[in-house]
């Protein structure tokens, strides 16, 4: 039976609380807001679809209230909508190989460093979690690498590992019906160094100067798009594109394409690379990234006190998601199962968070309701903990108030390690969190030397720590106020 932290944002009626019942501080954008005024509230739709007379539309907080009675959660039992993960490919700061990853992850290894790709010495920000020494080798021919934007190759990479981990090489594939097996990979940022580079070719030389590659390699489907193309998979093929949220986005529409029968397989993740002077740039400008550039390998730590921003970092993470039943017929080995997950927007701000975190606790209710789960079965979070001063006091207020009794539950924060993969980011933390289900380890949460007090989750801080995962959820939320949260658990037969 759900208690009433699994109610809390499932009820239909909305009411209003005070300021005084949020401990979290009121933040300006990603920096706080010092002697700032108490947040006004804002309006609410009532069930019967009318708004409730108010001064302003920003004047009140709103908390759900619960509901009077909840069915118990059923989970899914059907095999042709159950989804398992069969394959797992990635593309990081610590190399394309998953065990060397989550090896390094649980030494608590940083693969944050000083940024040579492009000289950043004149940045405020000079460091990030840069992939070094990447090779497509055998996955990419050379005058395609030559030419591709590296979210591109990365993207390809992950891909096709992911599908020889799951037993889908081009032989087996060429058995297959392929017109029912899908590819969603998403970016956030898209090609950005073929963007930038057409738009110095059109400022210095012209329009005429411009490569015919700048749009295709450019756009965020293009991932996607050049992964069917290499396989000849036909099925549903896309990408989202919803900021950091977006890896998230895409396991969500992809089972869904499979519980509607719309595809028997889909390959789904998400691809970035942006550290170069556009990416660092930009984050720099929204105020979002930490200037530790003296302790570069420190300054990822979310939840510690002297956060300061988060630190970029670039990759691919992808998944092959099956249905039960076609895995089942093609004897495929099955690593996890996904249960469930959702979609929700803030409707708040474009980059900060709201402090009561009512757009990550419904979510995160919402997601454990399409996963047929109670918040009682869940034990592990991945969470987003980006290390910025709002989103990662927002994201534990979240938890909280979904999951009343903490005290058996881990959390940790992968970025700590490999930064913030904006895109990508969901897809790799996906594969943490299905290695934390196959190892029963989970790896620490680094720079955990001052921790909020308001943190009261166990953080697993700087020493991985045994852990049988029962179900875990992964959060991603993005710029735009877009959250995410997908649920994994061991698979049961």
């Amino acid at each position: 039976m759900a208690t009433s932290a699994s109610r809390v944002v499932a009820g239909k009626e909305l009411g209003v609380i005070s300021e005084a019942s949020s401990p979290l501080k009121q933040y300006n954008g990603l920096r706080p807001l010092l002697g700032s005024k108490q947040m006004a509230s804002c309006a609410v739709r009532k069930p019967n679809g009318s708004f409730p007379s108010v001064p302003s539309l920003k004047s009140l907080r709103i908390r759900a209230v619960a509901s009077p009675t909840v069915a118990a959660p059923k989970r899914e039992k059907d095999p042709k909508k159950r989804i398992v993960v069969t394959g797992i490919g990635l593309v990081s700061v610590f190399g394309s190989d998953i065990d060397t990853f989550y090896n390094k992850l649980l030494e608590g290894q940083s693969g944050i460093s000083l940024i040579d790709r492009f000289d950043a010495s004149s940045y405020s920000v000079r460091f990030g979690g840069q992939i070094r020494d990447f090779s497509s080798k055998g996955y990419i021919d050379g005058k395609n690498d030559r030419r591709l934007d590296d979210c591109w190759r990365y993207c390809l990479v992950a891909g096709k590992r992911a599908l020889d981990d799951a037993n889908l090489g081009p032989e087996v594939l060429q058995s297959m019906d392929r017109s029912r097996i899908g590819v969603l990979v998403g970016s956030g940022m898209g090609g950005l160094t073929a963007f930038s580079n057409g738009v110095e070719a059109l400022i210095q030389k012209g329009y005429k100067k411009i490569t015919p590659f700048f749009i295709p390699y450019s756009i965020t489907n293009t991932g996607s798009a050049l992964l069917a193309i290499e396989t000849g998979l036909m099925g549903p093929n896309y990408s989202i594109s919803t900021a950091c949220a977006t890896a998230n986005y895409c396991f969500y529409a992809a089972a869904n394409h499979i519980r509607r029968g719309e595809a028997d397989i889909m390959v789904v993740g998400g691809t970035e690379a942006a550290i170069l002077p556009t990416g660092v740039g930009g984050f720099i400008a929204c105020r979002a990234l930490s200037q530790r550039n003296d302790e570069p390998q420190k300054a990822s730590r979310p939840w510690d006190k002297d956060r300061d921003g988060f630190v970029m970092g670039e990759g691919s993470g992808v998944l092959i998601m099956e249905s039960l039943e076609h895995a089942r017929k093609r004897g495929a080995a099955i690593i996890a199962e996904y249960l469930g997950g959702a979609i929700t927007c803030d409707a708040h701000h474009m980059t900060d968070p709201r402090s009561d975190g009512l757009g990550v606790s419904s979510c995160i209710v919402k997601s454990l309701e399409d996963a047929g789960v109670s918040p009682e079965e869940v034990n592990y979070v991945n969470a987003h903990a980006t290390s910025t001063l709002a989103g990662d006091l927002a994201e534990v207020n979240a938890i909280k108030k979904v999951f009343k009794d903490t005290s058996e539950m881990k959390m940790n924060g992968t970025k700590s390690m490999i930064g913030h993969c904006l895109g990508a980011a969901g897809g790799l933390e996906a594969i943490a969190t299905i290695k934390a289900i196959t190892t029963g380890w989970l790896h620490p949460t680094i720079n955990q030397n001052n921790l909020e007090p308001d943190v009261t989750i166990d953080t697993v801080p700087n020493v991985k720590k045994k852990h049988e995962v029962n179900v875990a959820i992964s959060n991603s939320f993005g710029f735009g106020g877009h959250n995410s949260v997908v649920v994994f658990a061991p698979f049961m037969p």
